[in-house]
């Protein structure tokens, strides 16, 4: 499953952080983030809940980059 989120962050480098970091999180199979669009677009792996996996997700950004966010 794929899915896309709203984000806002400030710079290109910080949005190639807060990308780096979901792709980290267990559940994610993929992530890229589009800072031209503020858009995360996410693919889970199979069996994953993408609500739960995302707000890990969220956690995970805001570690690498706390004035990001993602809305869920």
């Amino acid at each position: 499953m794929k899915k896309a989120y709203n984000i806002d962050v400030d710079c290109a480098n910080c949005a190639l952080k807060m990308e780096e970091a979901a792709r980290k999180t267990p559940g994610v199979k993929e992530a890229t983030v589009n800072f031209m669009t503020l858009k995360m677009h996410v693919a889970f792996e199979e069996g994953q809940d993408p609500k739960s996996v995302m707000q890990q997700v969220r956690k995970n950004c805001k570690k690498v980059e706390d004035d990001c966010e993602v809305y869920l």
